[in-house]
């Protein structure tokens, strides 16, 4: 139960990896001025919306979520509501014309302003609406509550200078802006010295990294950079964008021991037809031999894509080319999408839009392909050892099997067993989210690895002991002046042993 004068927040975050690492930046804003997380089924004094414009039917999620909430802002006139991401970067003020009872709307350019918002919105009982064409504050450089205590988010650039007909993207983030190398390594070392091992390095097309600062090598730098910060274990990032995937970026990728031998490398389709039609600047070939190169570097890669099946024109042949590369190409896993209309976009009003019954035929087509390639694949790993960094809600079986769950070093889901008993999650072992352990496959299924046998090894982490204290990483950032809630609440007392969050 919060104390008495402070407010408790709540978000709910609907897309990509961006939105999530925004709604960190968004939690740490929150907890700067003064609000706590609402605790179990108790209801919020705010409620942060952090949307998405991409996924199909954002807008109907959305606005029927706020329909949800109308009469507990009636109830309470003191809640406040406050929408935020790429849908309200889109919709502007419709928003409060359609859910009149939000206070505050706000867009991806300027999340730092979202507590000033609820404090002009409380003040003068209207609703705030701000939304800003260019970025305000890299976002990376706010205060973050971060969910994880051993994996972490960072940004290394936001927005997109492509022009995919599918995509919104570039009009909601803008145009790409980079960060600076020392910040970027700043922020990664922060999260290693509170015990995070594992960080994930985020952009909308991580490949042109650089280009703000006349720097083509800059990604590729980046990575071997972050091999010389000694206690991170893992490097992985997303996305890339076949077109400016190069050569020592696979080189950098082989040679620094702690970058991920993973990688997403999105396809969209196997149609050079209609990778023209999407403006996509690479061809079928092109992608194929990408993966060759990856794969003569790396043999263990495992390599992820995202297929759109249905976009307008499309044809039997061409969905045939997307299967024929999807054989060849041996993704591990793959994800698959129907093309929907996206208002706004050049596809929206493109001739040719394909049946929806033709859609959902060919999407179950590509599901079933990729769903066999996936499970020879994860068959090939049965009897061989993993790496695995365990998770915290990987596995929601694991509670009926007995096992935990984790990644291994390649990004795949590995189901692992341990022995019932004491210990700070039910097993005798030991074993903790954080922890690193070592095992041997057992089964390969379609969407993960099985491992039944024993414990091969047992590496407690840091971010294990964080865990179990129930403290997450947080980074103080810089708080903007903003305004701050009630009395802010009293740090609590470390747990024995344990590093300040």
């Amino acid at each position: 139960m919060a104390e008495l004068g402070v407010k408790t927040y709540q978000v709910k975050t609907y897309g990509c990896q961006m939105n999530v690492h925004d709604s960190e930046r968004i939690g740490g804003l929150l907890e700067s001025a003064g609000y706590v997380p609402v605790e179990g089924e108790a209801a919020p004094d705010l409620v942060v919306f952090n949307t998405c414009a991409v996924r199909e039917n954002a807008d109907n999620k959305l606005y029927g979520n706020l329909s949800h909430l109308a009469p507990a802002k009636r109830a309470n006139p003191d809640m406040q509501i406050a929408v935020g991401g790429c849908l309200a970067q889109k919709d502007r003020g419709e928003i409060v014309k359609r859910a009149p009872w939000v206070d505050a709307v706000f867009g991806t350019h300027n999340i730092g302003s979202l507590p000033a918002l609820l404090d002009r919105a409380r003040h003068n009982r209207a609703a705030e609406v701000e939304i800003l064409e260019s970025l305000e504050t890299f976002p990376s450089t706010l205060p973050t509550k971060r969910e994880s205590t051993y994996s972490g988010w960072v940004s290394i650039s936001v927005g997109c200078n492509n022009t995919c007909t599918f995509c919104i993207v570039p009009s909601l983030r803008g145009k790409e802006k980079d960060r600076r190398p020392g910040e970027i390594l700043a922020e990664v070392q922060a999260l290693v010295d509170e015990g995070v091992s594992e960080v994930t390095l985020l952009g909308q097309n991580v490949n042109t990294y650089g280009v703000e600062f006349g720097d083509k090598l800059a990604f590729g730098k980046l990575l071997r950079s972050c091999g010389a910060i000694e206690g991170l274990e893992r490097v992985r990032f997303t996305s890339p964008h076949p077109k400016n995937f190069t050569d020592d970026v696979i080189a950098a990728m082989a040679e620094t021991p702690n970058v991920c031998h993973s990688l997403h490398m999105p396809l969209q389709s196997g149609s050079d037809r209609v990778l023209k039609e999407m403006r996509r600047s690479y061809r079928s070939a092109k992608f194929l031999e990408i993966i060759d190169k990856v794969r003569a570097a790396m043999p263990d890669a495992a390599i992820t894509t995202d297929i759109i099946v249905g976009f307008p024109g499309e044809t039997e042949e061409d969905f045939q080319a997307t299967l024929d590369v999807v054989e060849k190409a041996r993704f591990s896993s793959a994800f698959t999408f129907q093309y929907s209309i996206r208002p706004g976009t050049p596809a929206a009003t493109m001739p040719d839009q394909i049946p929806k019954a033709v859609v959902q035929e060919r999407y179950e087509r590509l599901v079933a392909l990729q769903e066999r390639v996936s499970w020879e694949e994860n068959r090939g790993l049965e009897g061989t050892e993993v790496e695995v960094l365990v998770t915290a809600g990987d596995g929601r079986k694991d509670e009926a099997t007995g096992r935990l769950s984790g990644r291994a070093r390649d990004g795949r889901l590995v189901h692992f067993a341990v022995t019932p008993g004491e210990g700070p999650t039910g097993n005798a072992e030991g074993v903790r989210p954080g922890d690193v352990i070592t095992t041997a496959i057992t089964y390969g299924a379609p969407h993960h690895l099985v491992a039944d046998g024993p414990i091969l090894s047992h590496r407690t982490t840091k971010a294990g002991d964080a865990w179990a204290a129930g403290k997450a990483t947080k980074l103080p950032g810089v708080n903007l002046g903003i305004p701050t809630i009630g009395r802010k609440p009293q740090p609590k007392a470390e747990a024995p042993g344990c590093a300040a969050c």
